[in-house]
């Protein structure tokens, strides 16, 4: 994404985080692009995560492309969530990259997808293809954490996904596998390969997988905070 002109800082506390949340609630892309002074594409077929980065641009998101929290002085990640003009999900959330080898030793407490997981600042957004990108509305933004009952299936999900993987059976793991959490393909394209241990305990080429939160896990999440 081009770097735009305005910088913001990153917050130095929760209430300044939400503070900024709700300036750019009810704001179009537009306009956030305009305050940021960025360039905005035609539409998301190859700018796919765009609406993503300009809204971590004014919220002062500082992890960029790596493996932490967006916001690591606070322990926040933010997700973006593309709606239908009836408010549900229109699309799965990426976690994060899946440990495909060297592995051994990880639980579930001390895994990204906990981590990533563990404090989350959503951000709802109109995502129909039919509304102009330029005049998709920015929604109220909200905290979450998994309360006991979620933290319990997305750990059952995980470790069954985790064990497939150490077990070489990274093969059979399809989109249907898990109740809230899949394993998907994640690459900038299909011709990119990484090892994995296959099921006779060799080394095999495979694409590389990403955790998923099922489109049910987010709607269910919006009804608890809106409904």
């Amino acid at each position: 994404m081009q770097q735009g002109i305005n910088t913001i800082v990153a917050p130095t506390s929760e209430a300044e985080l939400m503070q900024r949340v709700e300036k750019i609630s009810g704001l179009r892309l537009s306009e956030l692009a305009s305050i940021m002074n960025v360039k905005m594409p035609p539409d998301l077929k190859r700018h796919k995560g765009w609406s993503g980065q300009l809204i971590e641009q004014c919220l002062g998101a500082s992890a960029g492309s790596k493996q932490i929290q967006d916001f690591p002085n606070l322990g926040i990640e933010l997700k973006t969530l593309p709606l239908s003009h009836r408010m549900e999900p229109l699309e799965t959330t990426y976690v994060c990259y899946a440990p495909l080898l060297n592995n051994t030793g990880i639980t579930w407490n001390s895994s990204s997808v906990r981590n990533k997981l563990s404090r989350v600042l959503w951000i709802p957004i109109q995502g129909e293809r039919d509304i102009p990108l330029t005049d998709r509305v920015v929604g109220s933004g909200f905290l979450w954490a998994p309360n006991p009952q979620e933290d319990q299936l997305l750990q059952q999900d995980w470790e069954e996904l985790m064990d497939m993987i150490s077990l070489g059976k990274i093969e059979r793991i399809t989109a249907k596998t898990g109740q809230v959490l899949q394993l998907r393909p994640k690459a900038a394209n299909g011709q990119a390969l990484t090892s994995a241990v296959g099921e006779n305990g060799d080394m095999i080429q495979t694409r590389p997988r990403g955790f998923y939160l099922r489109k049910h896990f987010t709607f269910n999440l919006l009804q608890s905070v809106f409904y």
